[in-house]
């Protein structure tokens, strides 16, 4: 057994966005979230991912601007440090230690050099009673700094951010649990307490769940679990304080936010609507509806003009005052996964459940979800106990032109309601398209379903087996008439088995067999005349999983049990050929190789084993790559084969395993060469001056490149200008009241622009014409004028001087001819 020495379990993309309140930088160029356990810079315009700031051991926790250094931003950890970051550039400035677990972050401006953070009140890390300290940074010149001195600020708070906040520009701070608001003034050192009712008279809840403080005056909004939203003041008056309050949403505020002058306050929740109320005058109130899901966090930029808001379905949003909406940035939705995860042959994307009623297809390569399919067409209704449509199964062909998916709904007093659906994909629109719907294609609840892996194919197959005690084949048929528009999938085959239920399906790798297991028998049919082959007993156990071999190890089927069994039945002599005890969760197999993977669970925790049925010795395992059970997993084929020689990483070398755990986290499986490599390629990727990056951009980055090297090689060979001269530099320097007049300060500053050439340039050129211009006197090198000409302006510039002047000499008497004088005739009057 070969352990996983080489070989790190790792999260692959797919964290939630959504998990803290993001940030906005101050020129709005840029938004910054935690995601998992690193923080994202996105591009506010691209909506692209520039940097991934990575360091953090264990889940972010917080994101906030340096108020010192608006280039700079903080995070904070469960992992015990806050780290500084330079995120135009993704460096990782300094780590700051603190020794706890943190689980929020809050920053002041009029306190510089303190963060303010939550941390567990008992030493021990696993309390559930928090409370706020003051953390003083120290001042080091070291990358890695121990904050030892923390101060108390205020105990018994919630751990979730929404419920505190700084007001009144960092004059106090506001924290709300339970049916309690508590406000500490800092210069004061003094706490003032507010308690509302557990119920009102008319039953309702008053439980607060966020707060935020008006910037400018002493002001604090609270949100509370009936939808009502109220305004306090006098603060600073423990029996005195008064509150007004208004009421639009229906169920419990998810955030509250004021925007930076204070002039509006905004709210959001369960409704997916932006509420935008005027301060001071509740009554006018600005909506903005529609947002897709609930809203969680609400930030706003430092400038007013980005309003950004955060969704229950890992989706950020930014809008343009309230008005537009101008980017969205989608994570991968991993709430409510009902189906399996699946590649798309064709895009190589991940494809799962997304928002409710849709399959999404997500990119695992730039971690970006690519869009959206709408398999239930129907509008989603926001409310609690109200049973809709859902899509709980789906199945691609091998080449991706085809795929089933089943969608149904269980109403409280009426039968189970669903449909199969048959997509084809559209080269044009670079989609699927609706072909068929088939209403309850069977009797009771589809529990497998399966298409023929075979490509060469004449006719693509689907098999879907029920709880009704059958399995159904579709086959895809030409148009009976010939009005009708193209092809349509049609029952071309009803089976059964002595009346048992069917669980499990899965066509051979050439299509040639098909296997329905019924309980404890597995069924082998030939799709060519649908005739039961043979069948397959085991050890007691009702399978739960059926794979193929693949390639070299086609002629086996494994096959997983309740009663704990993992078994290899060989096609040839149809017989058991190997069985071992395993609590198989999860059997899937390698599409492109020998390989398959089984995930076990055992002691709390999964192990992974991956093996060829041609042996039980596994190739690699991995002890407890998780916590609790794995049910979702998928084989992901790799563009470019990896060339790893060692024999517990070559499993890796055509394909990439991916799964979710118990906590919808994704991961995967990477070697420690090809994680070097990604960083490698990361540090590459990065553009000056923070551009984000886009596939436009990547697309012409190599043109550029050449360019930029065509242009340095030009440049390289150009005549250097002159630096300037001695005068011009004091020129610049002097203050312009003592300077001479501009008429003769002009032609000093022509002469230093000029160009000098050396003799032997000019005698090399043809001689031309002397022209008027300046600019043409300047680039004349060469003699082009008679000798009469010659001998005249000899005589007129030297009238003692015999001998011929040479060319320079000359060329400098036809620049001092043109020289303006006239100032010195005015300076000459001048004088006494």
């Amino acid at each position: 057994m070969v352990g996983n020495s080489g070989i790190r379990v790792v999260h692959r993309g797919g964290s939630k966005i959504n998990f803290r309140e993001p940030v906005i930088t101050n020129d709005s160029r840029f938004l910054l979230c935690s995601a998992g356990e690193c923080v994202k810079v996105f591009s506010t315009s691209t909506e692209e991912c520039i940097h991934d700031l990575q360091g953090h051991t264990h889940l972010v926790t917080g994101v906030a601007i340096n108020p010192s250094n608006h280039l700079q931003v903080y995070s904070s950890s469960v992992d015990g440090t806050v780290r500084l970051w330079d995120f135009t550039d993704g460096i990782l400035i300094k780590t700051f230690v603190i020794g706890y677990p943190i689980y929020s972050l809050h920053t002041s401006a009029k306190h510089g050099g303190i963060l303010f953070v939550v941390v567990p009140m008992a030493k021990d890390k696993r309390s559930e009673v928090f409370q706020l300290v003051a953390v003083h940074l120290p001042r080091s010149g070291e990358q890695l700094v121990e904050a030892q001195e923390l101060s108390a600020v205020i105990s018994n708070v919630s751990p979730n951010p929404a419920t505190i906040s700084f007001g009144h520009e960092g004059e106090y701070i506001a924290s709300a649990k339970s049916f309690q608001l508590e406000v500490f003034f800092l210069k004061k050192q003094k706490s003032y307490k507010f308690f509302l009712s557990a119920n009102n008279k008319k039953g309702v809840q008053n439980t607060f769940t966020c707060v935020s403080c008006h910037p400018k005056e002493d002001c604090i909004a609270t949100g509370h679990e009936d939808g009502k939203i109220r305004l306090w003041r006098n603060i600073n008056q423990k029996k005195d304080y008064t509150y007004s309050t208004v009421h639009w949403h229906h169920t419990a505020v998810g955030s509250l936010c004021f925007t930076p002058e204070g002039t509006s306050l905004l709210s959001g929740g369960l409704e997916s609507v932006l509420v935008q109320w005027r301060y001071g005058q509740d009554s006018q109130r600005d909506f903005l509806p529609r947002l897709g899901a609930a809203i969680t966090h609400i930030t706003v930029s430092p400038d007013g003009s980005l309003f950004c808001t955060s969704h229950a379905d890992n989706k950020i949003t930014i809008i343009q005052s309230c008005i537009n909406i101008s980017a969205v940035i989608q994570g991968l939705v991993k709430d409510g996964v009902r189906t399996d995860l699946m590649v798309d042959p064709r895009s190589k994307a991940l494809v799962l459940n997304g928002k409710p009623g849709h399959l999404q297809f997500y990119s695992l390569q730039r971690d970006k979800q690519l869009y959206n399919l709408d398999i239930v067409q129907q509008e989603y209704i926001h409310e609690a106990g109200l049973e809709q449509f859902e899509v709980v199964k789906a199945a691609f062909n091998i080449d991706g032109s085809w795929l089933a998916t089943v969608e149904e709904r269980k109403q409280k007093d009426s039968e189970l309601e669903f449909n199969l659906k048959l997509w084809a994909y559209v080269e044009k629109t670079q989609s699927f398209v609706l072909n068929t719907t088939v209403s309850a294609p069977h009797e009771a609840r589809i529990t497998a379903m399966c298409f023929s892996h075979t490509a060469n194919s004449q006719t693509t197959m689907l098999v879907t087996a029920s709880q009704d005690r059958h399995f159904k084949v579709w086959q895809l048929a030409e148009p009976a008439h010939t009005e009708d528009e193209g092809q349509s999938w049609s029952c071309d085959f009803v089976g059964a088995y002595h009346s048992l239920v069917p669980t499990c399906c899965c066509f051979s790798a050439d299509g040639s067999l098909l296997a329905v297991s019924f309980n404890e028998v597995v069924t082998m049919w030939s799709p060519t005349s649908w005739e039961l082959l043979t069948t397959l007993s085991q050890p007691p156990g009702a399978i739960r999983d059926l794979c193929f071999g693949r390639l070299s190890c086609s002629k086996y089927l494994m096959g997983t049990t309740d009663m704990n069994l993992l078994c290899c039945w060989n096609l040839l002599t149809c017989s058991l050929e190997w069985s071992t005890s395993m609590d198989v969760s999860l059997l899937l197999a390698d599409p492109v190789s020998e390989n398959m993977a089984a995930f076990c669970y055992q002691a709390g925790g999964t192990d992974l084993f991956v093996f060829k049925p041609s042996e039980p010795r596994p190739l690699f395992s991995h002890k407890a790559v998780c916590s609790g059970n794995v049910t979702r997993a998928v084989f992901s084929p790799r563009e470019e084969m990896l060339d790893s020689c060692k024999d517990e990483e070559q499993w890796l070398n055509r394909s990439q395993l991916y799964f979710l755990t118990q906590h919808m986290d994704l991961m995967t499986f990477i070697t420690k060469a090809e994680e070097d490599r990604l960083m490698a390629s990361s540090k590459q990727l990065v553009v000056d001056e923070s551009v984000a990056i886009t596939p436009f951009n990547l697309l012409l980055g190599k043109h550029r490149q050449q360019q930029q090297e065509k242009q340095d090689t030009l440049s390289a060979e150009r005549i250097q200008l002159p630096q300037g001269s001695v005068a011009i530099k004091e020129l610049l320097h002097t203050p312009a009241h003592v300077l001479p007049s501009a008429s003769f300060l002009c032609s000093m500053f022509v002469r230093s622009l000029l160009i000098s050439t050396t003799d032997a340039k000019e005698a090399s050129e043809p001689e031309e014409e002397e022209m008027d211009s300046d600019k043409e006197e300047e680039d004349s090198e060469v003699e082009m004028q008679t000798s009469t000409t010659r001998q005249e302006r000899a005589a007129s510039s030297q009238e003692s001087a015999a001998q011929v002047l040479t060319k320079a000499q000359e060329r400098e008497l036809r620049m001092v001819k043109k020289l303006d004088r006239s100032w010195l005739s005015g300076l000459l009057d001048s004088l006494p």
